[in-house]
């Protein structure tokens, strides 16, 4: 969505581009995104934590490969024509003990 009215902020992936391109997230934080990392979202899987703001940027062919799960790998198949930039609630960059715990949940039980 384009705002008018709002003004231009740093690209939530690149951080070098101002833009008013956005979406809100959650109830009133918004994500903006430049034109040049929505083109790149043709060929990546753009994902954009909520906690840090890191964008973790990761080619399609690449993460369908090494997804292990038969349905997420599905879902990401039926999604290679799309422009996806997805947020998320914690990257390995905020609290890599949490996910590697989400992970392998089995692994880190004693």
């Amino acid at each position: 969505m384009i705002d008018i009215q709002n003004r231009p902020n740093p690209c939530a992936v690149c951080r070098h581009e101002y833009t008013s391109i956005h979406t809100e997230t959650l109830s009133g934080k918004k994500i903006y995104i430049c034109e040049s990392c929505l083109d790149a979202a043709e060929y990546n899987f753009i994902f954009v934590c909520l906690h840090c703001g890191k964008a973790h940027v990761i080619h399609k062919m690449r993460l369908i490969r090494t997804v292990q799960d038969k349905n997420l790998k599905q879902a990401y198949i039926q999604c290679m024509d799309r422009q996806i930039i997805q947020g998320i609630n914690r990257c390995v960059s905020c609290d890599p003990e949490k996910i590697l715990h989400y992970m392998h949940p089995k692994a880190l039980e004693c």
